[in-house]
This record gives structure tokens, C-alpha cells and sequence, in this order.
């Protein structure tokens, strides 16, 4: 019997089959946090939508009674049919109402340059320098803003009219020459300003004016847009004051037009929407165009 010669012992590897592990099953806790987020997320915006229709619903209503009949003007109903533009022509008829609106414009934009400008050089002070008494001052200067406007009303009144002012837009803008709001918001953008880029500004020999201008300003453009908005938006809807200036007259401001329409044989509310309607125009313009600069200010104020 012939043997046959085994001539390769390369021995042979068995490798066993790649098990698949199967998928770790999520976490219950893991699952009961991503729900309440959800539902933390769902509630806020419910929230959100509410608030935002309880805002914008008395919006709304002035413009849907502004376009109702006149002998409609008291109706519950949420749509105004059949709608009619008496009140507006009512409006344009007995108040020159474009000449309101632009004494207005002139008026609430003196008083927001005014205390604007006034608000940059306090806060520069308040915010870059050293001297004895600064933060108590500065507290009794923000003290100033908690006095309610009644107390100071009638001395600002008797100055007023000892100055000849009564009846005038001056008498308006005088007394709010300064606002304590626009200081402490002001001062808080400044000091969150670079330090380094003021000292190397006194390094080249620039005086605190000159840093004010060239170096601060120009990086606060922002703030400076925002704060201008807020303070002009502010100064257009003050009513207590305008109406006491020009308590006796007919006035040239639109606050004082509004009122006209309200009197001891009756209030024509629907006139009185329709004025306080156009009277918001310039306002949502405003405010339109320019809210990326509010919004912008209020998220660079917390940054250093």
C-alpha cells in the first residue's frame, strides 16, 4: 500500500462569526428629560402667543373702531362692517392733522438729541473717571428717576410760565432736557468698553474729548440708535405734559389734537381712533426699520 506524502502542515485559522451588539436601549431618564423639554418648549410658546395677542389686540381694536361708522364706534362686534372712512375725514377736517404730526416729529426729536447727548457726556464721567463721591452721586442722580412726575409737575409748571413758555413747543421740551434712564444705560455700555483702547488713546496724546468722539462713540453705534429710538418713541407718546402746557389752546402737538375730540356734549371715540391711529404710524415706520439696532443694543449690553 503506497503512502502519500502530506507536503503542507500551514495550519488553518477559524475565526469566529463578528457578533452585532445589539442597540443600547435609551436611558428612561434620558427619555423623561427630552419630554419635559418638550413640553417646557411647548408651554412657552403658548405662553408667548398669548402674550403677543394680548399686545397687539388693543392694536386691533383702535383700528377696527377707527374704521366702523360713527354711530358704530360703540360696537362689540371683533370685524367693522360695513367699513367706512367718515372718522378719518372727520379727523382731517376739523384738526390740521399733517401739521400736528410734523411739531410732533420736530418736538420728540429735540428732546431725544437733547438727552441723548447729555446721557454720552454723564455717562462718560460716570463711567471712565475717578473722583471722590462718584457712586454716591451717581446714586442720587439715579434716585432721580424714581420721583414720580406728579411731584415735580407743578414746580416744572410755575417755570414754565414764569419763563413765557406756556402754549409753546419749547414749554414741552425744556423740562425734559435730561433723562435718568439714558445716563444709567449709557454708562453701562461704556463700561463695558475696552480699557486697553482708551489708554493707548491717552498714549497718542488724545485728550478725553477726542477718545470720547473718535474712539468710543464710533464702536457705540448701537446703543446709540437704540437709545435714540426709545428716548424719541418715549418723548412722542408723553400726553400729561403736552396737555398741560397747552391746557388752554388748541395746540400744535397731536396729543393735545387727540383730545379736541373729547368734550362735554360727547366723545367721538371713533375720530379719537382714527387720529390715534395715524398718530402710530410714524411710530411703527420707526421702529420697522430700525429694531435690529434695539435688539442688537440689549444683546451687546451684557458683553465685555
Amino acid at each position: 500500500m503506497a503512502l502519500v506524502p502530506v507536503t503542507d502542515l500551514t495550519p488553518v485559522r477559524l475565526t469566529a462569526p463578528a457578533v452585532v451588539a445589539p442597540a443600547a436601549p435609551v436611558a428612561p431618564e434620558a427619555a423623561a428629560v427630552r419630554a419635559r423639554r418638550r413640553l417646557a418648549t411647548t408651554i412657552g410658546h403658548i405662553v408667548l402667543v398669548v402674550v403677543a395677542v394680548a399686545s397687539i389686540f388693543p392694536i386691533y381694536w383702535m383700528f377696527a373702531t377707527a374704521f366702523r361708522q360713527p354711530v358704530d364706534a360703540s360696537a362689540q362686534t371683533l370685524f367693522p362692517w360695513p367699513i367706512s372712512l367718515e372718522s378719518f375725514v372727520t379727523v382731517w377736517q376739523q384738526i390740521p392733522i399733517l401739521s400736528m404730526i410734523g411739531n410732533t416729529f420736530v418736538m420728540a426729536f429735540a428732546v431725544a438729541a437733547c438727552q441723548l447727548v447729555i446721557a454720552i457726556l454723564a455717562a462718560y464721567g460716570f463711567a471712565m473717571w475717578q473722583f471722590p463721591g462718584k457712586s454716591i452721586l451717581f446714586l442720587f442722580f439715579i434716585g432721580s428717576w424714581l420721583v414720580p412726575f406728579q411731584v415735580t409737575m407743578i414746580p416744572n409748571y410755575v417755570l414754565i410760565s414764569q419763563l413765557g413758555l406756556l402754549g409753546t413747543i419749547a414749554g414741552v421740551i425744556v423740562p425734559n432736557l435730561c433723562s435718568a434712564f439714558a445716563v444709567m444705560l449709557m454708562r453701562q455700555h461704556m463700561q463695558s468698553f475696552p480699557r486697553e483702547l482708551i489708554d493707548a488713546a491717552h498714549m497718542d496724546g488724545r485728550n478725553n474729548f477726542g477718545i470720547l468722539v473718535r474712539v468710543v462713540l464710533p464702536n457705540m453705534k448701537p446703543a446709540l440708535a437704540a437709545l435714540g429710538i426709545m428716548l424719541f418713541i418715549e418723548a412722542w407718546n408723553n400726553y400729561l405734559w403736552p396737555s398741560l402746557i397747552f391746557q388752554h389752546q388748541s395746540g400744535a402737538l397731536i396729543q393735545v389734537g387727540i383730545r379736541s375730540f373729547l368734550g362735554a356734549e360727547g366723545d367721538n371715540w371713533g375720530a379719537i381712533m382714527a387720529a390715534s391711529g395715524l398718530a402710530c404710524l410714524p411710530i411703527f415706520l420707526i421702529y420697522l426699520f430700525l429694531q435690529r439696532y434695539i435688539v442688537d443694543a440689549f444683546v451687546r449690553s451684557g458683553l465685555r
